[in-house]
């Protein structure tokens, strides 16, 4: 199957010099990683762990009560509007 996919400049620079010292080609290194992750554990990446850990203990059960997502959006925009 051919996808197109939206790869920042400098990025794809660096894939296809690194590939190219490995000896790879760019569709190699891709479908490597296409399969690393679909076979992988779920991990987060090296030294993702940090912060990642740290949104994890902010996130509220969806049955704690409390405002919900909306009420706090336009509880935000009624106080951007009375400071403006």
């Amino acid at each position: 199957m051919k996808a197109t996919i939206d790869i920042p400049d400098e990025l794809y620079r660096k894939v296809k010099a690194k590939s190219a010292l490995l000896g790879k080609s760019v569709r190699e290194v891709t479908v490597e990683l296409f399969r690393q992750w679909i076979e992988g554990d779920e991990r987060p990446p090296a030294g993702a762990g940090d912060w990642l850990e740290a949104f994890r203990k902010l996130q509220v059960p969806a049955d704690t009560p409390g405002p919900t997502a909306r009420e706090l959006l336009e509880e935000g925009r009624r106080r951007l509007l009375s400071e403006g």
